[in-house]
């Protein structure tokens, strides 16, 4: 214990990402090496200034805390010289010095692991091709893995648990903190069934910059990697582009021609990625490498498994009914509030989001990574608009401005 203080030191100096994690490793061969080294040390390393300042503060009281956060919570700490540490993962682009794990510790390197990734706004046909893929993979014996995001991720993850399968899911902040919070849980239901990892220390609210440094995590862990539905420049993508650097394999769901959804699914098939209909178009291609992992179970029927799926749909929360649109003549002008009065008005936190809404509706999920404010704080600022008629929910719980913000 007393030398993983010293791994959470190295990873958690400010200035310092993970390719700079690797490169004090390499110089030092430890952290704890690392951490009694002197400033002329520091400056025969390749680092910016900030990383270098950060590397000179030897408080440890962080690192106790985030000790005594793991050890009150019941998380795994694995480190990158850890013997289990996925070597999958290792071999990637900058893997992340550190993994928090709440729930079970898996053997990678013995799974058939598919990510399966797509919109947070999805279609309908887009929802049901993820819950059903996600059930039938797990069906088959694979280990699915994805986000938590509102949408195709939570479609994926709870297919995947309704076949009985354990199910991973890589975060964007703290493993300890829900997000988006109408998934808090289904948290609990993926570490009870599977695990929950991130290379943040619990505590962390997640933030916009986090999700694509998640994104190489999620690909690394896999063999392959599934593209439901998305557009050709999404989070989506940036798995995808993760996937192909690391020669992951990708296949894809296909969809209409004309469904802006399935603009990057369909690019994708065109670019070699496999069309994708069923699990076994996936499965087939892993069953000679895992006759164990992927024969051991009977894949469900046709009638059980769209029994399962009716279950999935029924037990979705009732969306909003759509309000009729008023005619356009009749729409009451928007309120314009002066640049004057705005500080007055409003917080930090609330104008930023109203800046990022402008005329467009966007989730709580997507204001995080628009405006890089954590998300206990969005949440709080959507309130409070709400409250003030500043902000209206509509449905698919996304957010719209009911005034505009002169410039």
């Amino acid at each position: 214990m007393s030398g993983l203080k010293y791994w959470l030191w190295l990873t958690t100096r400010q200035g310092l990402d993970s390719a700079g994690v690797l490169t004090v490793l390499d110089y030092f061969v430890t952290p704890e090496r690392a951490y009694y080294a002197d400033r002329e040390e520091y400056d025969q390393l390749p680092l910016s200034p900030k990383a270098r300042a950060g590397l000179c503060s030897k408080e440890l009281e962080g690192a106790d805390r985030i000790l005594a956060d793991c050890q009150r919570l019941s998380l795994r700490i694995m480190t990158l010289r850890d013997g289990d540490y996925p070597e999958r993962l290792r071999q990637i682009s900058a893997p992340p010095a550190v993994l928090y794990i709440r729930g079970r510790t898996f053997d990678f390197d013995e799974e058939a692991a598919i990510a399966v990734v797509g919109s947070r706004n999805p279609s309908q046909y887009g929802e049901m091709a993820a819950s059903k893929l996600g059930m039938e993979l797990a069906s088959g014996g694979a280990l699915v893995l994805s986000g938590i995001a509102e949408g195709l991720d939570t479609c994926a993850i709870k297919g995947a648990l309704k076949a009985g399968g354990p199910v991973v899911s890589v975060l964007g902040g703290g493993v300890d903190v829900p997000y988006p919070a109408v998934n808090r849980y289904l948290y609990e239901d993926v570490a009870a069934a599977g695990a929950l990892i991130s290379e943040y220390p619990p505590g962390t609210e997640p933030k916009g910059f986090h999700f694509p440094r998640r994104n190489r995590i999620l690909s690394g862990l896999a063999l392959g990697v599934l593209a439901v539905e998305c557009q050709l420049h999404s989070g989506t993508m940036s798995t995808v582009r993760h996937a192909m650097d690391q020669d992951r394999d990708i296949f894809a769901i296909p969809g209409a021609i004309d469904a802006p959804m399935s603009e990057g699914t369909n690019w994708l098939i065109q670019q070699g990625a496999k069309l994708v209909t069923r699990g076994e178009d996936i499965l087939e291609e892993y069953r000679s490498r895992f006759p164990g992992r992927l024969g051991r179970r009977e894949l469900l029927s046709a009638q059980a498994a769209q029994q399962r799926l009716e279950d999935l749909e029924r037990e979705k929360p009732a969306a909003p009914m759509e309000k009729a649109k008023p005619v356009e003549e009749k729409q009451p002008p928007l309120e314009r509030v002066p640049k004057a009065e705005q500080a007055d008005r409003f917080t930090d936190d609330q104008l930023a989001i109203l800046r990022a809404l402008g005329e467009e509706s966007r989730s709580a999920e997507e204001l995080v990574e628009q405006t890089g404010i954590p998300a206990r704080r969005i949440l709080s600022a959507l309130t409070m608009l709400q409250v003030s008629r500043a902000v209206e929910e509509g449905p698919g719980r996304r957010f719209f401005a009911l005034l505009r913000l002169e410039t």
